[in-house]
């Protein structure tokens, strides 16, 4: 980087300057949006040098930060298949992993996030009605309801029976030695995060997000609009739901394939 600054800001090697920046991102495995804040920062002190007259002028300008634009990547997710692949492998009868094996079902199953399970207490169960209701935020009273089945319902009934300790405490997941506090949100990441990393998926996120993608992108593949996804996920905006278009690529091919030669 200081070779290609140079002492001489008259005489900047411009494709120098942004080799060494690729160079640098490479090199420490950077993304994109993490070398543009680099740049940026390197920018910042290099004008801050010039104003106290520590550096030759025009340095900072030879700094050209990378432009990101907004949706431009895709979803992180592991596939459906490697999420039934990750539930398989959670089939251990030790408490930790009955538990665990519950609160991935939640996120693999209903798309919740974190915050969602966290909040999750046992008056939203019900089991005579065989519902869930989901408290979306602490702020809001929005409420949802979902079917309470299948394997998600048989996960949360063997962790409620043989694993959660009896307290007075209404939360349903709850940490598994004394003082049996509630679960944290980092507590839950690490509950995904441990159990993804091992697989080895081209995936950059591993924690409970990266199922609620999965969750959202297979529901997608099954043939529900946008709108019914966004609601299944408690989505406030549309706009959030679009970004799953760009996975639909049996979609995306339809669009590509249509003929616009009677507009032309």
């Amino acid at each position: 980087m200081v070779a290609a600054l140079g002492r001489d800001p008259s005489r900047l090697d411009w494709e120098a300057v942004d080799q060494a920046l690729a160079l640098k991102g490479r090199r420490d495995g950077l993304t994109r949006s993490s070398m543009q804040t680099y740049a940026y920062n390197l920018r910042a002190f290099l004008r801050f040098l010039e104003e106290h007259e520590q550096c030759r002028p025009g340095l900072a300008a030879a700094i050209r930060p990378g432009r990101i634009y907004q949706g431009e990547t895709l979803p992180a997710s592991p596939s459906w298949e490697a999420v039934c692949q990750l539930l398989d492998g959670m089939q251990d009868e030790r408490s930790g992993a009955i538990r665990d094996r519950a609160i991935v079902l939640l996120f693999a199953q209903y798309g919740l996030r974190a915050a969602e399970v966290r909040r999750l207490c046992l008056d939203d169960l019900d089991w005579e009605q065989a519902i869930i209701r989901v408290h979306r935020s602490k702020q809001s009273p929005r409420v949802e309801c979902y079917p309470l089945t299948g394997a998600a319902a048989d996960a949360l009934a063997k962790y409620l029976q043989l694993v959660r300790p009896k307290t007075p405490l209404r939360e349903v997941f709850l940490q598994l030695r004394a003082p049996y506090q509630p679960v944290s949100g980092s507590a839950l990441w690490q509950v995904v995060s441990r159990r993804l990393r091992p697989m080895n998926l081209a995936i950059k996120h591993h924690g409970p997000h990266a199922l609620r993608h999965a969750c959202a992108t297979r529901l997608l593949s099954r043939g529900l609009s946008m709108k019914e996804i966004g609601d299944f996920l408690g989505h406030s905006h549309p706009a959030t739901t679009a970004l799953y278009a760009k996975v639909d690529i049996v979609g995306l091919r339809r669009v590509a394939d249509v003929d616009l030669g009677r507009f032309l």
